[in-house]
């Protein structure tokens, strides 16, 4: 395990050489590992060093400490470091478009596995869902009732780290919708003039049907709202761009 001389950092080479010890050793989630005095000893560094390793990969998820019992070995969320950096609070606008177009098209892309595998009891509780929901005009649909269908659909690709990435990116769709709900307004009045809209209830109506190209189309539209905003508002950035540069 002993390290050697090179450019990366003794704390970066001392972290990938615990993740190839793990590997080697065919350690699983619930396995002990050594201490941080016999660590530091196997990789001739000093404690202190495996210390902040050690932390890094306890950020990651990869390690908890138990009272008594030292550390385990655990299997980190996938998505786990994404929690820490996806918030709105710090993120530029162009990140939070960004986020927002990725979101769009993931749900968009999920729509056969929705048809593959949705069961009588999903559409009983997209039914539920609908009804209970609360929708204004021209689309908008309170906070809660947006989350909760979105949310279901993700749950019922069965795969959880889609639906761990919807509950990630939750909180920067509930940023845009409030912070450019005057920029949306127009667009959404401008939509259902022309008869663009796809309602939640539009969604469940094609997936009781099993008409799959129709949900495809419909989900399309009930995005519509945030490709025609992000699009201006990417025309509108490069236009300040340019007129930054010309200064």
């Amino acid at each position: 395990m002993k390290i050697e001389i090179n450019q990366t950092t003794l704390v970066d080479q001392v972290e990938d050489r615990l993740l190839t010890y793990f590997k080697e050793n065919d350690l699983k989630c619930g396995d002990h590992i050594p201490n941080e005095n016999n660590l530091a000893s196997a990789l001739g560094v000093a404690r202190s060093v495996v210390r902040e390793a050690l932390s890094r990969l306890k950020m990651m998820g990869l390690i908890y400490t138990r009272p008594r019992k030292g550390m385990i070995l655990t299997e980190p969320s996938i998505l786990g470091g994404m929690k820490r950096v996806i918030d709105p609070r710090i993120l530029g606008e162009d990140s939070i478009l960004d986020i927002l177009g990725f979101r769009i098209a993931l749900e968009i892309g999920i729509s056969s596995d929705i048809f593959r595998n949705i069961t009588p009891k999903d559409i009983k509780d997209l039914e539920d869902i609908v009804r209970i929901g609360t929708v204004f005009e021209n689309n908008e649909y309170t906070l809660i009732s947006e989350s909760s269908f979105h949310t279901k659909l993700y749950e019922i690709t069965g795969n959880k780290t889609i639906t761990e990435f919807q509950e990630i990116i939750h909180p920067v769709l509930m940023f845009v919708k409030e912070k450019f709900k005057d920029y949306l307004k127009p667009i959404n009045i401008e939509l259902s003039r022309n008869n663009r809209i796809a309602t939640h209830a539009d969604l469940l109506g094609f997936i009781k049907s099993g008409d799959e190209n129709g949900y495809r189309d419909a989900i399309e539209r009930h995005f519509e709202v945030y490709k025609i905003f992000m699009s201006k508002r990417g025309r509108n950035r490069e236009s300040d761009r340019k007129k930054l540069e010309m200064i």
